[in-house]
């Protein structure tokens, strides 16, 4: 199996995850936004605030970034690693274990139609916890270092480094569903190796070249109008735990397309 793209500590494969996961060696956290579904990129999003919709239509046609993932995809990259943190986990919460520790993005959207926060289910058994950075539209929390947007369900750099923190000492990262690259630009700005999986070629080549371009720091304004982190990082589970209720989980809610 042929890495699409290599550099020191960064690997990208291009192609389905479920060919590709198997011949992978464990993590120690799985980071990741996987497609949820909702047939998005056919929805008017933005107004309200002044704030300019998105135009996934034209940015995105022909892509097929929001097909939801199977059921057993989760159950095969969830064994894969000690720890996962997945956005958008209230769209998967029937085929994920329960666990109390959730992290919430809040969007500081204001008066628009835009989601107020973001969920991510946690393998972590901790307090909920929070963080609060500015992603509307055309406006950033860091205006003056505004990320270009590449993908229509893209996560700042900042978010990702947040949850990379928070899982000290994980020092492997894996995406399976890696878009433009965040979680990976995330992963080499702080040091830590990383492995991504994308199916779309065209989010490949972004990936790459994002990479290619350097990684600046920019978390500067991180904790800022409210930016919160917790004092310390979430507790490791210490194994893998989830195969045998995974297993069961996935059997009895195979419903994914």
């Amino acid at each position: 199996m042929n890495p699409y793209y290599e550099e020191e500590n960064i690997t990208i494969y291009h192609g389905d995850c479920r060919d590709i996961l198997p011949h992978l060696d464990p993590v120690d956290l799985v980071l990741t936004d996987p497609p949820y579904g909702i047939n998005l990129e056919k929805q008017s999003l933005g107004g309200g605030g002044g704030v300019a919709p998105h135009k996934h239509k034209t940015l995105h046609k022909g892509t097929t970034w929001d097909r939801r993932p199977h059921n057993d995809t989760f159950c095969s990259f969830l064994n894969k690693s000690r720890n996962q943190i997945i956005w958008g986990g209230n769209y998967f919460a029937s085929c994920l274990p329960d666990k109390m520790c959730w992290l919430v993005w809040d969007k500081v959207n204001g008066a628009t139609d835009f989601a107020d926060c973001e969920l991510a289910w946690t393998s972590f058994d901790s307090a909920v916890r929070m963080f609060r950075f500015r992603w509307s539209g055309m406006l950033q929390q860091n205006m003056g270092m505004k990320e270009p947007r590449l993908h229509p369900t893209q996560k700042p750099i900042p978010l990702m480094r947040w949850c990379i923190e928070r899982c000290d000492p994980a020092q492997t990262i894996l995406d399976p569903f890696m878009g433009s690259g965040t979680t990976l630009v995330a992963a080499k700005q702080l040091g830590r190796k990383a492995v991504g999986i994308e199916i779309e070629e065209r989010y490949c080549e972004i990936a790459v070249t994002r990479l290619q371009q350097g990684c600046f720091d920019l978390s500067t304004g991180l904790n800022q109008e409210g930016a919160s982190s917790p004092e310390k990082p979430f507790p490791s589970s210490g194994d893998m735990r989830h195969t045998t209720q995974l297993s069961l989980i996935d059997n009895e809610h195979r419903t994914g397309t």
